[in-house]
């Protein structure tokens, strides 16, 4: 990746192997695989454990290998992970271990509770809330999906929380939510003041539903003049909880200066000392002033929990610290006062969960870095569904967004509730017809931020193009666009016009394909669900197999 500098300090991203220093730090992994890293700086004494997740998505049930309901035989064998019983597990004792060493300590939440399962759209988030004051959480930073349900209904699930919901550049103009939103907490451990500021993805307004009387400042911008108002209050320990993703917490951690550590989300990425191919956990970036910020995130769906130990210098600079993810598996058996009330959240909808749809003769990958980055077998199996249901009406193009995807799904028997965890938004089939030259616009914009792992990624059915990621975005990375014409591929004409099926978000400019609301004609809500779409598709095709058929070729 590109290397930003912000004067003479440099994003770095230190490897595992070895020893080696940045910003004055030095890192060494311990022999359990957890990283210590310590700098030249005289350490303060004072220390304090993290322990955060992030981006649970409603998953408050265990879940599968695929991030998906977990079977009841899974169960049986021990194969499940996570769910917020298990969770409730790993971090009382994780704190009960804390409170034996006299460690001071914070439980961290980095946002996206929402969203994802039934739980969800039973409950409208206040199931997961719940869940969360049952076990115990310091703060919250409001994720991008905690909108979906609109601004008000926001309001309501934050009101039932018994910790405070940040998100210091979310600007609320009317309604509930600026009474309930808080722009950063202050938590007192041990005699010190440690400041909790939180920050939202400005993509927000995009991608998610906040309505029109809320907006988003730029999270730098107003970090930088956040943190800058925290230290004149005599408060040097500054911890950002932040919803941005992976690759901007860096960004941060190199502009903003006074920042102690970042808890980050948004991007479902895991770091980790142990895992093959993943970032360092904790990442090391240098800050302005020349010291190693950590950075740390917990990939998603509670499969992991993050547990950090940070040591403070006089001037609220971290001079040591040492970590790592923790995998959520058996190991961790679930809280019984928990699991019990998740079975009575449970009854309403456990009929509906279990109902059997169809047979898969095959695994789909739904994987967020398969479908956000290429064609993918979960993106080419809802897109043909999506163009099968419309078929009789001359509909010849399927146009979806992989961030739409939220699970893969294993072999054998698929459930109701299966589908519905991979497609959770109940997004409506929405049809429109489209001159060519918007429609390799929507192609041009869906691939633009692959570096990212953005969810606008465009999985297609009845068209076919190439990318080439080198190119810079906007810039033509999309080319060669080919759209079916009975048995045979021709290139599509700009002027033409092209009837296309997509779903009610991406119609109405969500995901940023403005293109689609402002150049689309005879536009039709069909009010169909998505998920029912997929239920009926795989059923009719049952045993059902996922292909990879050359929709986008990558170079």
């Amino acid at each position: 990746m590109t290397t930003p500098k912000h004067g003479a300090a440099a994003l770095q991203t230190l490897s595992r192997r070895g020893f080696i220093t940045a910003a004055g730090a030095s890192m060494v992994l311990t022999g359990a695989g957890a990283f210590t890293m310590s700098t030249a700086r005289a350490g303060g004494g004072y220390r304090l454990g993290v322990l955060h997740i992030n981006d649970m998505h409603s998953r408050i049930a265990e879940i599968s290998r695929f991030n998906s309901t977990c079977s009841d035989s899974d169960a049986e064998e021990g194969n499940c992970f996570g769910g917020a019983a298990r969770l409730a597990t790993a971090l009382r004792e994780r704190r009960a271990a804390h409170d034996a060493d006299g460690l001071a300590h914070v439980t961290l939440d980095a946002g996206d509770q929402s969203q994802g399962t039934l739980f969800y759209t039973t409950y409208n988030g206040l199931a997961e809330i719940e869940m969360m004051n049952m076990i115990g959480f310091d703060a919250m930073a409001l994720g991008n999906h905690e909108f979906n349900n609109g601004p008000d209904a926001l309001a309501e699930m934050i009101a039932t929380a018994e910790f405070p919901v940040i998100s210091g550049n979310t600007n609320v103009a009317e309604g509930p939510l600026g009474e309930v939103l808080q722009e950063y907490t202050i938590i007192e451990r041990d005699g010190e003041r440690i400041a909790v500021l939180g920050v939202t993805t400005p993509d927000t307004a995009i991608i998610s539903s906040p309505g029109p009387h809320v907006t988003f400042t730029d999270d730098i911008l107003y970090l930088q003049e956040a943190v800058a108002r925290v230290k004149a209050d005599g408060i040097d320990k500054i911890l950002v909880l932040s919803h941005v993703g992976f690759n901007r917490d860096q960004q941060i951690a190199a502009e903003v200066d006074g920042i102690s550590a970042i808890i980050g989300g948004h991007s479902h990425t895991l770091l980790s000392n142990t895992a093959e191919d993943t970032p360092d956990y904790a990442t090391l970036v240098e800050s302005p002033s020349g010291r190693a910020v950590p950075i740390v995130q917990a990939y998603a769906f509670s499969r992991y929990m993050g547990e950090l130990v940070l040591e403070f210098g006089a001037d609220g600079a971290v001079v040591s610290a040492e970590g790592d993810t923790v995998l959520l598996d058996a190991s961790f058996a679930e809280a019984e006062d928990l699991s019990a009330r998740i079975r009575e959240l449970a009854g309403p909808i456990e009929e509906m969960v279990r109902t059997p749809v169809a047979e898969l003769a095959a695994p789909i990958d739904g994987a967020r870095e398969s479908c956000r980055a290429m064609e993918c077998e979960m993106g080419n199996t809802v897109a043909d569904a999506m163009l099968d249901a419309v078929a009789d009406q001359g509909i010849t193009i399927a146009l979806a967004n992989g961030g739409g995807l939220r699970a893969s799904l294993g072999e054998g028997m698929v459930t109701l509730g299966d589908v519905l965890t991979v497609l959770p938004f109940q997004n409506t089939l929405y049809t429109v017809d489209l001159p060519g030259a918007a429609l390799v616009a929507a192609l041009e914009h869906g691939v633009n931020a692959i570096e990212d792992g953005a969810g606008r990624f465009p999985q297609v059915a009845g068209m076919r193009f190439r990318l080439d990621a080198s190119v810079a975005p906007d810039a033509g990375r999309v080319s060669a666009v080919e759209v079916r014409e009975g048995d045979d591929w021709v290139a599509i004409d700009p002027e033409a016009m092209y009837s296309i099926v997509t779903n009610d978000f991406m119609a109405g400019g969500g995901d940023g394909y403005a293109m689609l609301a402002a150049s689309g004609q005879n536009g039709y809500d069909t009010a169909i669900d998505i998920a029912e779409v997929l239920a009926a598709y795989l059923e009719a095709n049952a045993p059902f197999a996922p292909r990879i058929d050359g929709r986008i070729l990558t170079q």
